[in-house]
């Protein structure tokens, strides 16, 4: 296995680290941030989330660069990316810090494009993440940092970053959902046959 399946692959590790930390109730105190408390244990999981998402960059990074591209990577990224922001998004909901409705639909996007894939997979094509799909993932994964921070370091200054970026990335997941299914039709076209 090459440097960037070891790098998804050790996301997807991270994960249930990272909801342990936030379902757990564990008691490690808390930060004062302005507008909000910060409790410990959050601060530790949105570390781990970004240490995690960073992978993300990081591995797509060495995959060009040295020419590493693989039809397992291809298939691996974007599930990893899916676990975490599910895994992600979900806890946000629960911690109250995220509306439910538009969890909702960015994880309904993520099944159908996943669908999709599963079709094209089956036809013997990979599909891989386009650059609307790539700027998505970007919002996606700041929004959920700074939400899992609650929203610091704005909380100071009360500005409501985290759900605004949440709602930003709402935007770019039903975008490039529609872009992706449009650019990838004839997969559906191609399976009826």
């Amino acid at each position: 296995m090459n440097l960037p399946n070891r790098l998804t692959l050790s996301r997807i590790m991270m994960i249930p680290i990272f909801i342990l930390l936030l379902s757990l109730p564990l008691d490690w105190g808390t930060w004062d941030i302005g507008a909000a408390d910060l409790p410990i244990a959050h601060f530790i999981a949105a570390l781990i989330f970004i240490i995690a998402a960073g992978t993300d960059w990081i591995d797509g990074y060495y995959a060009r660069k040295f020419n590493l591209v693989t039809n397992l990577g291809k298939f691996m990224d974007p599930l990893a990316d899916k676990l975490l922001v599910s895994a992600a998004l979900i806890l946000l909901i629960e911690m109250g810090l995220a509306p439910a409705w538009v969890v909702i639909i960015i994880i309904s996007r993520e099944f159908a494009v996943t669908g999709l894939r599963l079709v094209a997979a089956g036809e013997g094509i990979v599909l891989a993440a386009g650059k609307m799909g790539k700027l998505k993932t970007a919002t996606q994964m700041i929004a959920i940092a700074v939400l899992l921070l609650h929203n610091f370091p704005f909380a100071y200054i009360d500005f409501p970053f985290g759900i605004i970026m949440l709602y930003i990335a709402l935007f770019f997941t039903v975008v490039s959902g529609i872009d992706y299914f449009v650019k990838n039709w004839h997969v559906m076209k191609e399976s009826n046959k």
